[in-house]
């Protein structure tokens, strides 16, 4: 099985690693064609356009930032759909909105290819570890044929339902991820402010009922000061728009999900979009007058 990666950014380079040191034959394209060289050197082959990618793969995965970015990469005539052919799998990692799934798989179905939405959880490194969660939108018939590829890149694989799940899914996946991310600044904030250790804040935070994944994987960066991204700040920011957007279409009142949106635009437009999400702290750090822990950026 030949696979093809589109989109090598901090997700998709470790997605493409992985697939190689599994065996599988992987070409490789990026708008940036630099970021193909790591690969190359480990046995990829690189392509020019998303149309060569498609035409000699059977699956063909994309993992890129956004709808707009997915288009550019799908349409036109050197576009992935332009090299698309009966029986190929299509698997799109990205966080795009719905709708535009439901373009994409009718595109692919107008072709004879098969259509899966499968965005991922777990940041990059478990995209370095092969480690992801795909959360599957679309027929299991191709679920099933792509379950090797899927396989040598994450730990679960979860079929969510028909095309569009996927996307639905991780939508509200990272509304929750977002509401516990402001949420721990918050709290961060309020001991700070008053004086207490953060450090040992932290350590009843994992213990106890307020104990979360962003505590885990947040909490000692924002005590060090280490906003290295891993999920930035602003990638997060567009999901809640997605999220936004879907939820006022079903009409479905989320007021966290307002609020945290505000919080992660104050963040966005205080410069802080391309560091680790976690970097929403700043926004309280700005507030109490002092950073919390040690952070190097507010000293």
């Amino acid at each position: 099985m030949k696979a093809a990666v589109l989109g090598l950014g901090t997700m998709g380079a470790p997605m493409a690693a992985n697939l190689l040191s599994k065996g599988f034959e992987v070409a490789v394209y990026n708008r940036s064609t630099d970021k193909t060289v790591p690969l190359v050197e480990q046995g990829a082959t690189a392509v020019h356009l998303p149309r060569e990618a498609a035409a000699q793969s059977d699956v063909v995965i994309t993992m890129v930032s956004d709808d707009s970015s997915i288009e550019a990469i799908y349409y036109g005539e050197d576009g992935v759909l332009a090299g698309v052919r009966s029986g190929h799998i299509v698997i799109d990692c990205s966080t795009i909105s719905p709708s535009l799934v439901q373009q994409l798989a009718a595109a692919c179905a107008e072709r004879g290819a098969q259509f899966l939405d499968a965005p991922v959880t777990g940041s990059k490194p478990a995209a370095v570890d092969g480690t992801l969660v795909f959360m599957v939108g679309g027929e299991e018939t191709a679920l099933q044929q792509a379950m090797p590829v899927l396989e040598a890149m994450g730990r679960m694989i979860v079929h969510m339902g028909p095309n569009g799940s996927g996307s639905i899914t991780k939508l509200a996946h990272n509304t929750i991820v977002g509401i516990n991310n402001a949420a721990l600044a918050e709290g961060f904030a309020m001991v700070s402010k008053a004086g207490v250790n953060p450090e040992a804040f932290l350590q009843v935070v994992r213990n106890g009922s307020a104990g979360s994944k962003a505590a885990e994987l947040k909490g000692e960066k924002i005590i060090a000061g280490n906003f290295d991204n891993q999920f930035s700040l602003q990638l997060m920011l567009k999901d809640l728009k997605l999220a936004s957007v879907l939820t006022d279409t079903m009409q479905s009142p989320t007021p966290m999900l307002e609020v945290a949106k505000s919080l992660f635009q104050m963040g966005q437009t205080s410069g802080f979009g391309e560091e680790d999400l976690c970097s929403l702290v700043k926004i309280y750090e700005q507030w109490i007058g002092h950073p919390i822990g040690h952070s190097k950026n507010n000293e």
